[in-house]
């Protein structure tokens, strides 16, 4: 077969009509976000502000609205006009990075003054640069719309000379259609978008480029029928909630992931300031060893934190949240609906955020997510605060969406919420330790303790007898009151006993739930061989009942070898797990600790070698202790789980858990430690890290594991201690010898 061609030729791509319309319209989210483009390029353009005005008209009886938006900027020369404002997409202002007045510059893309065309239906551009010429154009977007070709659309632009100051003017003119689309709702989330434009701190205090902060944006608004939004001109400026936190963390992150960082507790008047000891991000990777997140630039951070409870809200209150309109002090309601329209964690990049990270709900972080687990320690979004600033997309690797609409998510974007994350934890520490200390939060710790204070009779013993005596009772009768009392303890003791054995069992499943990554990884091996070889088993099954062959018997039993081999592999997962998943509990008893310490090596073999850490034992062989053998596993298997979660973040050495165990003045000492990233000493000293909610883990720590260990030492008459160390985390167990 052979083609026979008819024709050929060379052709150019020719955009249609609306694809001017449509990388404005169509690419950004709102109106909103049009409008913020046009600011930036206010910015940009080095004007000490911009004048936003919405300013409603009727004309021969046709209602419209006309958008202004105003620079006194250096302006656009006809030149620039044509050779540039006219072409989709042009990258003059990403070569140029810097404006005349070395601002960076805000809008790279070259696409956002298209964004105008969702604002209204004509725009009108009249711009005089720096030698006093006047460029003018106007478009009308119906017109692309109607056009098969782009190029079919022409467009004057006129060039005058002028005595007007330099500056660009862009009048955007709409129909009663898109009058109608600004309501009250509408015009408050115009306020709200250009307040949190800016951030409202000392941009001195992070490095942030320092002319932003004489870069003022003015708001205009017309002859609307709403009250307290009709007829006003004024300086958008943030509300005075960002100085009047409960809890402040702030710092930055270098390139490589370690940080400095300073916290700061309003709660309590003239809280010094605490420097957070350096430390190193710890980012996730995946079992190939390569990155799901990785570090994202340099990175500044500020996060403002706010309790909601009613005591807390009047002290907010009181440290001075006003009206910036009247100046009086706001109520409860009020101060709640503020914290609702400001919350949120925006990020920045040279001074001006990215839309939406930092609206209202956009819960970027999921931080109501992890809340929702642990509602005691986590931060909700509607708590928050928060400042993020970013370097440039080639620095940071962190790129905005072509639409305004969010960040792409890359793997610098997910290493940029792990950051975030861990950050916000070191603030969520100091805060459940403050709550905790001053009576604000649960305290969960001495489970054992409370049980044994529920079923304690003593001090109801003696303050009955007191009363007795005062009666005047007699002797007799006095002693039968308290047998009485006595046999209803006793009683209500074995109760106690049942119940914290319950809690026994419950802690040992819990442990397995913890660890069910560890099982479901061990597990997988033999699974895999049964589901393939067990049909071709069957297959020579049939072969072998049809016709006998000696061949396929041979292939038979040594499959059927195979397998139990693999059966073995499952028999002795059970078996480590089986002190974990018992439904009963025997008596205390004698037993080998060497033993235990042996077998949760085992559960966790995997692991370790993936990870290659050294798994050292100091325990003589015949080293017995009394008690409930599954209470050292329990207690074991979650100081070892710990370790390996925060070994991950060791690069520089060997990794090494271990385990020492010595009789020391009728004490059996347990000396557990790692060598990974330790603990800090506040955590230790406040003993918050036994406390049942709390975790500092990022991403679903349950805050059970340390809690679990400490009780099932307690219930064996023995303290499991956490003692500070600089090389790595290090927990004593003390049993008192038989």
């Amino acid at each position: 077969m052979s083609d026979t061609k008819i024709k050929d030729g060379y052709f150019k791509i020719r955009p249609a009509g609306r694809h001017i319309v449509t990388i404005g319209r169509d690419l950004i989210k709102d109106k909103y976000a049009a409008i913020v483009e046009l600011v930036k390029n206010a910015y940009d353009a080095d004007s000490p502000s911009c004048k936003v005005s919405l300013l409603p008209f009727i004309k021969n009886d046709t209602k419209g609205i006309k958008v202004i938006i105003k620079d006194e900027g250096h302006g656009m020369s006809y030149e620039t006009v044509v050779d540039k404002w006219m072409v989709p997409s042009t990258d003059d202002k990403l070569e140029r990075g810097k404006s005349p007045g070395q601002r960076t510059m805000q809008g790279k893309k070259g696409i956002g003054r298209y964004s105008a065309s969702i604002i209204g239906d004509d725009l009108v551009l009249e711009t005089v640069d720096e030698k006093g010429d006047l460029t003018t154009l106007y478009l009308i977007w119906e017109q692309f719309q109607r056009a098969k070709y782009l190029q079919d659309v022409d467009i004057l632009i006129e060039n005058f000379s002028t005595n007007r100051p330099s500056g660009t003017e862009i009048i955007i003119v709409g129909s009663e259609v898109h009058l109608n689309e600004w309501n009250v709702k509408q015009l408050q989330q115009l306020k709200f978008e250009l307040k949190k434009l800016i951030p409202p701190v000392d941009p001195k205090e992070f490095a942030i480029e320092a002319d932003i902060e004489n870069f003022k944006i003015h708001l205009e608004l017309g002859n609307f029928p709403f009250e307290g939004y009709s007829n006003i001109t004024e300086i958008v400026e943030p509300y005075p909630l960002f100085e009047l936190y409960d809890y402040r963390i702030s710092g930055t992150v270098s390139t490589e992931g370690k940080t400095r960082l300073k916290f700061q507790n309003n709660r309590v008047k003239q809280s010094p300031i605490e420097e957070i000891k350096e430390f190193k991000i710890l980012l996730n990777q995946n079992k190939n060893g390569k990155g799901n997140e990785s570090y994202c630039g340099e990175v500044k951070i500020d996060f403002r934190v706010f309790d909601r409870d009613a005591n807390s809200i009047d002290g907010l209150i009181e440290r001075g949240l006003k009206d910036p309109t009247t100046g009086e002090y706001v109520g409860r309601r009020e101060a709640r609906i503020i914290l609702d329209t400001f919350n949120g964690v925006g990020v920045y990049r040279n001074g001006f955020r990215l839309r939406p990270l930092g609206d209202p709900g956009y819960d970027w972080l999921e931080l109501d997510k992890e809340r929702v687990q642990n509602p005691s320690v986590k931060i909700g979004s509607d708590q928050i605060i928060g400042f993020i600033h970013i370097q440039s997309e080639e620095d940071s690797g962190l790129e905005e969406k072509s639409a305004r609409d969010g960040i792409k998510e890359t793997s610098e974007y997910l290493g940029l919420q792990e950051i975030s994350k861990q950050i916000l934890l070191k603030l969520e520490e100091r805060r459940f330790i403050y709550r905790k200390n001053v009576g604000l939060g649960r305290n969960n710790r001495d489970l054992n303790e409370k049980i044994n204070a529920l079923y304690n009779f003593q001090d109801l013993k003696e303050k009955i007898n007191k009363e007795l005596d005062n009666a005047g009772v007699e002797e007799k009768k006095k002693e039968l009151i308290n047998k009485l009392i006595l046999e209803k303890e006793e009683k209500n003791n074995k109760i106690a006993d049942e119940l914290k054995q319950a809690i026994a069992l419950y802690q040992g499943q819990a442990t397995i739930g913890k660890i069910v990554n560890v099982i479901l990884h061990e597990g997988r091996k033999p699974l895999g061989y049964f589901k393939n070889q067990i049909p071709l088993i069957s297959e020579w099954k049939n072969e072998l009942i049809e016709k006998h062959s000696h061949e396929t018997l041979e292939k038979i039993v040594n499959r059927l070898s195979v397998i139990d081999e693999q059966s073995n592999i499952f028999i002795k997962l059970f078996g480590k797990l089986d002190p974990l998943s018992s439904k009963r509990r025997d008596r205390k008893k004698d037993f080998n600790i060497r033993k235990i310490i042996d077998n949760v090596k085992d559960v966790f073999l995997s692991e370790l070698n993936f990870q290659n850490i050294y798994y050292k034992i100091e325990c003589d062989d015949k080293i017995a202790c009394y008690g409930w053998p599954e209470d050292f596993y329990i207690a074991f298997t979650n100081l070892v789980d710990n370790s390996i979660y925060w070994l991950q973040s060791i690069e520089d050495r060997q990794k090494q858990i271990s385990f020492k165990v010595y009789e020391d003045d009728k004490l059996l000492i347990i000396e557990y430690r790692d060598n990974g990233p330790g603990i800090e000493k506040h955590l230790i000293e406040s003993a918050v890290i036994f406390e049942p909610e709390f975790s500092n883990k990022t991403g679903g720590g349950t805050g059970l594991g340390l809690a679990i260990a400490g009780e099932a030492i307690d219930r064996n008459s023995g303290e499991l201690k956490a003692i500070y160390s600089e090389m790595g985390a290090f927990f004593k167990i003390e049993i008192k010898v038989r």
